[in-house]
């Protein structure tokens, strides 16, 4: 199946520089280089398998997952969410400032909590420690000990339940916008009254009539 599709992207490859104007232009564009390492690795191993001085050229094998940027292609009805990402930007920038101080001031205490013991042997390592906890990762590497430990590691687990859950509401709350405003964009058509055109359309894609 890989050699399948590396035959397959290499005969498009080709066929785009056979057809178009201007190939360098292509060759040196951003999807162009992405087809071109997309391709090379598959064929750079035949030469260089089995030679244990160049090794590292397996390492070129991780460029094929630039393939999957080809698929940005197809998926121009979800610009939607780069805009609504952009548009949150600010808002979790702020929310994780929050965030960082609280993990700060949350690790601070338990470092004088255990007294620099029980692997709280640092402010470091307590920060560390009040960042798997309130992502609620867990690790379990660094645990409390003492009774006030373990209380203030409940208030810092109910909260990272809380926190979770902003940055989430924030980006579906700006994709919601981003959408109405992209549905307020498309016009119905005066001919047959329907819906769901392109923004940029400019003849109904149901009956044909100019918008």
């Amino acid at each position: 199946m890989e050699w399948g599709f590396t035959i397959l992207f290499t005969i498009e490859y080709l066929l785009r520089l056979i057809c178009i104007r201007k190939p360098w232009r292509y060759v040196f564009s951003f999807l162009g280089l992405i087809d071109l390492l997309a391709i090379i690795p598959g064929y750079l191993s035949i030469f260089f398998s089995g030679s244990q001085s160049l090794l590292v050229l397996r390492a070129l094998r991780l460029l094929r997952i630039f393939r999957i940027f080809k698929l940005s292609l197809y998926l121009s009805e979800m610009q939607f969410l780069s805009v609504a990402i952009k548009g949150s930007l600010r808002k979790i920038s702020i929310f994780m400032l929050i965030v960082l101080t609280l993990v700060i001031i949350l690790g601070s205490v338990m470092y004088l909590v255990e007294g620099g013991k029980n692997g709280f042997e640092s402010i470091a390592d307590s920060i560390y420690w009040a960042i798997v906890t309130i992502t609620t990762v867990g690790y379990g590497d660094i645990s409390p000990v003492t009774s006030m430990s373990k209380f203030v590691a409940s208030v810092i687990m109910l909260t990272g339940y809380a926190i979770i859950a902003v940055p989430t509401g924030i980006i579906t709350t700006e994709m919601a916008l981003a959408i109405k405003k992209k549905e307020q964009k498309q016009e119905a058509c005066a001919n047959c009254g329907r819906e769901g055109h392109d923004s940029n359309a400019r003849f109904c894609k149901f009956c044909g009539e100019k918008l």
